[in-house]
């Protein structure tokens, strides 16, 4: 199995190196950076193990940069929970908190090494997602009624929450129950796109309107004509970009790149995120005419730790199907996985439970799956998130004898932000 390293810290890099080349199984790659490895990396690579926080492209940015060519394991020493979400939604296999020993690492691989070969024979597929929601809570019930409402009207929605809770699917939901079932619908994800592709994707290009525009090209709004266009993750959205899209939305026209004709267009405006909008419109990273145009009906999408009455029936229809797609024998859950599936957060919410659920199925070779199976303990995080900010600032008072400046410098944050982190904490030197 080829493996690839890519560590910035010399001592790490070469400790994981010396540890991995002890295994046979294993040839080893390393690089210092992601920058190089995207330059030399090769389609022999089976795994890349990557940490997050690097100088220039960050692991989570490497692993888009990477567009799912090779399965990912992310490590990382200061786990927080919306980096851990992000890896969650981009697919990597896994993730490890620093410190962790060498076993811990050999298992992640190997886990991954069985699932590409017991899936490597099937058809890569794009399944169709199905329409309807398989479990049922009055949180979930609760959203339901709105998007439904939502419907059958023509406004612009706004769906609120984190990532991983099914925003994508509420908005599916509201285009198949409304007047426009039957027309496209199209969406895109402003994070996953690059700033610069971002206003062509939107709008299309004509023939010549830049390097490399060898033909013309029609964009989203156009491909989504009469039906429903889907912007998830607003809140990324370039600045200098949302101004045309304000304007497509009040015109009901746009203009491709590098033509002076308007095409008129009919298109419903679904958006989602899970970015706080209101911060950034104070901060002028977000424009407030453009979030009131989008926001006719927010909805907001509860986290699936807020709706454990669904956990189960979720995961024994994910189970139901993966036995299915990948032709396996039934496949039931053990008792004891399925409290650990309840006293589980889920960070990454539905998506991460649907990963952790296929995961099981593929790697276990037992017809009941154990808690052990699911491997939960490596995705835990050592502290209460909510408490992350709290210990780190306490311990690093504690530290330099609760010398406020030197505190600050330490943590980089300005004093008078850090004495009301402190108020708000209620610590006391």
């Amino acid at each position: 199995m080829n493996v690839v390293i890519v560590e910035d810290d010399i001592n790490m890099r070469k400790s994981l190196e010396i540890a991995l080349a002890e295994y046979d199984e294993f040839k080893i790659k390393s690089f210092k950076s992601a920058t190089e490895a995207l330059k030399k990396l090769d389609n022999d690579t089976d795994l890349i193990i990557t940490d997050i926080n690097m100088p220039g492209l960050d692991g989570l940015e490497f692993v888009k940069a990477c567009e799912n060519k090779y399965d990912f394991i992310i490590i990382t020493g200061n786990a927080t929970l919306n980096r851990a979400i992000e890896a969650v939604r981009l697919g990597v296999k896994d993730f490890l908190t620093k410190p962790f020993d060498i076993d811990t690492l050999v298992e992640a691989i190997k886990r991954t090494k069985i699932i590409r070969e017991k899936t490597a024979n099937k058809k890569n597929k794009k399944k169709e997602e199905n329409k309807d929601f398989f479990a049922s809570s009055p949180k979930l019930q609760q959203a339901l009624n709105l998007s439904l409402k939502a419907a059958k009207t023509d406004v612009s929605v706004m769906f609120f929450g984190e990532s991983g809770v099914g925003k994508e699917v509420f908005s599916k939901y509201i285009h198949q129950q409304s007047k426009r079932q039957g027309k496209p619908f199209i969406a895109i994800n402003m994070a996953a796109i690059p700033a610069n592709l971002i206003e062509s994707e939107l709008f299309g290009f004509e023939k010549g309107a830049f390097t490399d525009a060898n033909s013309t090209k029609i964009g989203l709004f156009e491909m989504a004509n009469e039906g429903t266009l889907f912007l998830d993750e607003i809140g990324e959205m370039p600045y200098e970009i949302q101004a045309k899209l304000l304007r497509a939305l009040q015109e009901k026209e746009i203009v491709r790149l590098g033509s002076t004709k308007s095409i008129k267009i009919n298109v419903r405006i679904i958006s989602a995120t899970n970015a706080n909008l209101d911060e950034k419109i104070q901060k002028g990273e977000f424009r407030a005419d453009l979030y009131y145009r989008l926001n006719t009906i927010p909805i907001f999408i509860p986290p699936l730790r807020e709706r454990k009455e669904e956990i189960l029936d979720l995961a024994h229809k994910v189970l139901k199907d993966t036995c299915k797609e990948y032709e396996f024998e039934d496949k039931k859950l053990s008792q004891e996985a399925q409290k650990a599936l309840l006293d589980y957060d889920f960070p990454g919410n539905v998506r991460e439970l649907i990963s952790i659920i296929q995961r099981a199925c593929i790697l276990s070779d037992k017809q009941e799956i154990s808690s052990e199976d699911l491997f939960l303990e490596s995705r835990k995080f050592k502290k209460d998130i909510k408490n992350l900010e709290k210990d780190l600032i306490d311990a690093v008072l504690k530290d330099v004898d609760f010398d406020i400046q030197k505190a600050a410098n330490m943590l980089g944050m300005e004093i008078a932000v850090l004495n009301e982190k402190m108020k708000k904490y209620n610590i006391k030197g």
